[in-house]
């Protein structure tokens, strides 16, 4: 069974990143690269890391009108990542022409409401309600323009699910037990994670900040 966890490699620094792909590739089922890693090493950076042979979650978080992102999508020709993310919040005619101009083989994501965000954040930027009722509507939103699925926290991904049922649910912001929650907000283990329909489970510093970033996948994955 290939493992839901993709590792989040959130280093500028392109040989620490080979060498946490490195130290990862037995065991994650494939490797999340940022916009810290992108804007320093841009797509050639991107492409001598899928060399390593694990599949790439590239998280740019697209967010612009609907021309100029469809147009950075068909920029990154050739590489095909395995998902890419945009924002839902860009709105419906954004994410189609996301979608279409993604290549074959690619899954596009709707960012919903990013794990750093709570409530009272929404509040202070005009969005009523709290981050369930957001992430629903996004997600919905999201389904209506073609998307493959979206990026929850996983307190929502339960009732992101019960209203997609062949989504395919991103879950950042996932900590085991014993890990420090960090700048996170809405987090939730492995396990719990899973269980409550995410697709792929994003993880970085527990593992990356490891001593030994191959157990500490090991010590996950006994979990799941």
């Amino acid at each position: 069974m290939v493992s839901p966890v993709y590792v989040a490699i959130d280093t500028p620094d392109l040989a620490r990143a080979r060498e946490l792909a490195q130290q990862c590739r037995r065991h994650a089922g494939g490797l999340k690269l940022g916009l810290e890693f992108f804007v320093h090493n841009g797509l050639g950076g991107v492409m001598e890391i899928a060399d390593l042979g694990l599949p790439i979650f590239l998280d740019l978080k697209l967010h612009d009108i609907p021309n100029t992102v469809a147009k950075a999508i068909q920029a990154m020709n050739p590489f095909v990542p395995s998902v890419l993310t945009v924002h839902a919040g860009g709105g419906r005619a954004m994410m189609e022409d996301a979608k279409a101009a993604a290549p074959v083989g690619t899954k596009v994501v709707g960012v919903t409401v990013l794990t750093s965000l709570d409530q009272d954040d929404l509040a202070a930027m005009g969005v009523k309600g709290d981050p369930l009722g957001q992430v629903e509507r996004l997600a919905d939103l999201a389904k209506e323009a073609g998307l493959d699925g979206i990026v929850c926290a996983g307190p929502e991904v339960a009732a992101a699910r019960n209203r997609w049922k062949d989504g395919y649910f991103v879950v950042p912001g996932i900590r085991p037990a014993s890990a420090k929650v960090g700048d996170q907000k809405r987090v939730m283990t492995p396990r719990a994670a899973l269980d409550a329909g995410a697709s792929m489970l994003v993880i970085g510093r527990p593992i990356t900040g490891s001593s030994d970033p191959d157990q500490a996948l090991k010590d996950i994955a006994a979990t799941l």
